[in-house]
């Protein structure tokens, strides 16, 4: 049968027996969502830029709101598109799309910036508009356009971060009716395993900026007094209930606020502006124990205990107390699981680093000038109040927060030496600080500079800027094998985590016109509206760096360039082919 797509073209599918509805609709939505990619990208976005250019309002408000959007509008627009309207072209002979996706795939990864960003660019859009009479003026246009089809930006800016999780949707659909030995079904389920882990990163993403949020308002309603908006705690639940007073038969009101580490005791204060607590005490979910108690006088009766407190607390109603009770026992299961997978990882970490060394020979310190940001953390050093401390065990460079522990080292005489927090667990075994975040999963930039230095196409110093009128700052650069389709910029060779990552696929390298800012060593990258500008040490460094990019930004895997004797600054530090 024939199947019309466009009034520009039709494709003759012999689909007997295959699951044609599902390739239709994926054709049928990307072009679709392109078409409203280029909404955002080439109009609301292009129309702002311009106005910002003369001043009106800043041209970094205007990036906030749409952050990657050309990057995502060029890579489905000019390359997973036309890769599946030429397939569908093609059919006849080539009956599958499992290869196209799985080839296309891992650049999905680009959306978890956007979908990071997305609160911030709904906030940023509400308060310009209410600002700016003409940034109002210019989406209020657009809006009224028949393109948007009555729809706001906002309507708009939400299909990116709903966008992978329908790719994975249609992929499941799309296997379910592929029969078992289809020569598709390989590639498919490698696409479906690739595009499920990326919109797990975006849901994610968006959890995580939930969690904050709810951290900011329990911030404030506790009067800004204490230190919990921080993303490695999670809400549990929250809510009123009645304290038992362990002398005597009385109770009182209090508020609860339970977290995935600690639980707070809270009491009302009096306050004009709203509802506030203050914390009566804090206790740790490590060795916390739950327990349902019984008492004629007060029903619905439960017994919280820790270290620091034991709490007997009336809930509101027996529904009331089976859910406060799963909460803590869910949370108290879930964080002895972590200390056990920490405990082992910590003891892998011991095998490696050598247990008969650990804290009995000096190590190698990490320079300062080789990190930007704690190796722990990865928050970024100042020299205000994010200063440097080595850790007299490891040799790691950490903030004051990540070497706040002291530990006896037999090389120094079994005196107590400041330590980071993992190598005090390791030499004390002792688990009561703050659980480390080695458990958590890495986000897209928290990949280490000497980890992919080590296994890269291309790696070493260059200048960057993003506008040619400011000094360009020197990083470490990094094309990793891994990912070599991906430029990783980071502030020093040790650091821990990117400053910012690249997506090369779509863009446009020049050479930049020579001047006292910029020497014939330099070059730039441009996509849309984004522009990164670089300069090498020598024309040599250069030349290697836009043979290795050129290959890059069209989608192609570059070789990895074998630097020249004595030179692992701008070369492969492993994998590298004989005779290559």
């Amino acid at each position: 049968m024939t199947l019309f797509f466009s009034t520009q073209c039709s494709f003759s599918l012999n689909v007997s027996g295959f699951p044609a509805r599902h390739v239709i609709e994926l054709l049928q939505t990307e072009r679709a969502y392109v078409t409203r990619l280029y909404l955002l990208d080439q109009v609301f976005c292009t129309k702002l830029t311009e106005e910002a250019g003369k001043g009106t309002f800043p041209v970094e408000v205007v990036k906030g709101i749409f952050s990657n959007v050309g990057s995502i509008h060029t890579f489905h627009s000019q390359f997973l598109l036309p890769g599946l309207e030429t397939r569908m072209s093609q059919w006849d002979s080539t009956p599958r799309i499992g290869d196209i996706l799985a080839q296309l795939a891992p650049f999905l990864r680009m959306y978890a910036e956007y979908v990071k960003n997305f609160d911030n660019a709904m906030d940023l859009l509400k308060q310009w508009m209410e600002r700016s009479a003409q940034f109002n003026a210019i989406i209020q246009d657009i809006q009224s356009q028949e393109a948007c089809g009555n729809l706001t930006l906002q309507h708009h800016m939400l299909e990116p971060v709903q966008r992978v999780p329908r790719y994975e949707m249609l992929l499941k659909d799309y296997l379910k009716k592929l029969p078992e030995d289809d020569p598709d079904r390989s590639q498919a389920e490698k696409s479906l395993n690739i595009i499920s882990m990326a919109a797990t990163h975006s849901n994610t993403a968006i959890r995580k900026m939930e969690n904050l949020k709810k951290l900011m308002e329990i911030y404030e309603m506790l009067g800004g007094e204490e230190d919990i908006v921080n993303p490695s705690n999670e809400l549990i639940k929250e809510g009123q209930i009645l304290k038992l007073a362990a002398r005597n038969t009385s109770s009182m009101e209090i508020y609860l606020i339970l977290f995935n580490n600690m639980l707070l005791y809270c009491v009302p204060k009096f306050s004009l502006v709203g509802q506030r607590f203050t914390v009566r005490t804090r206790v740790g979910v490590e060795g916390m124990k739950v327990l349902e108690t019984s008492n004629d006088d007060y029903p619905h009766t439960f017994q919280v205990s820790g270290k620091e407190r034991t709490l007997e607390l009336q809930a509101s109603s027996e529904q009331d107390k089976e859910d406060w009770i799963k909460a803590f026992q869910k949370t108290i299961e879930i964080f002895q699981q972590k200390n056990e997978t920490f405990k082992s990882a910590s003891k892998e970490v011991v095998d490696e680093v050598s247990v008969k060394e650990l804290g009995k020979r000096a190590p190698r310190w990490i320079r300062d000038n080789e990190v930007t940001m704690c190796m722990k953390c990865k928050e970024p050093f100042n020299p205000l109040t994010r200063r440097r401390h080595h850790c007299r065990a490891c040799g790691y460079v950490v903030c004051y927060k990540c070497s706040d522990y002291k530990a006896s080292l037999r090389y120094d005489g079994n005196k107590l030496n400041k330590v980071c927090k993992d190598c005090y667990f390791i030499l004390t075994g002792r688990m009561d600080a703050e659980e480390p975040v080695s458990g958590k999963k890495r986000g897209i930039l928290e990949i280490e500079a000497a980890q992919v230095s080590g296994n890269s196409v291309l790696c070493g110093f260059l200048q960057h800027s993003t506008d040619r009128t400011k000094p360009c700052q020197r990083v470490w650069c990094v094309i990793p094998q891994h990912d070599a389709l991906v430029l990783y910029l980071y502030g020093a060779p040790q650091d821990v985590k990117a400053q910012c990552t690249i997506p090369l696929l779509g863009y446009q390298v020049e050479d930049v016109q020579r001047s006292l800012d910029h020497p014939p060593t330099s070059f730039r990258l441009r996509q849309s509206k984004s522009v990164h500008y670089f300069t090498a040490d020598t024309e040599e460094v250069k030349l290697r760096w836009l043979g290795v990019i050129c290959k890059a930004v069209i989608g192609e895997m570059p070789e990895c360039q074998t630097p020249d004797d004595g030179d692992l600054a701008n070369g492969c530090h492993e994998g590298v082919p004989d005779g290559s």
